[in-house]
């Protein structure tokens, strides 16, 4: 299926271009997203991989200063956090644009 997505300016495959974009994260999200000049596929998932673990990472930070609360949730979000990005890289292995509710539509604007 990765055929089928067209050709990147890194040479590398779409479908291993963007499941690298996110496996550090936001850090490998720019990195794809700046690299990357020519494939959709590509930015697309780059910039939602910056967008969903961005939001991530701030949210857990605010949780952390909110004594019980934050106690309760930062853990519960960590592993919801492992598991969609987990997700996330199979899905673009597979070649699909595999768009989250609000977050999906904002990144691929954005590609």
């Amino acid at each position: 299926m990765a055929n089928d997505l067209g050709k990147t300016s890194t040479g590398i495959q779409p479908n291993v271009a963007a499941l690298l974009s996110y496996v550090l994260g936001v850090l490998t999200g720019i990195i794809f997203f700046i690299i990357e000049k020519e494939n959709k596929f590509v930015r697309f998932h780059a910039m939602q991989s910056i967008i969903v673990f961005g939001g991530l990472f701030v949210l857990q930070l605010v949780l952390a200063f909110i004594p019980v609360i934050g106690a309760i949730l930062v853990p519960v979000i960590s592993i919801g956090s492992l598991i969609l990005w987990v997700v996330l890289m199979i899905k673009a292995y597979q070649g699909e644009k595999f768009k989250l509710p609000m977050i999906g539509d904002i990144a691929e604007k954005q590609a």
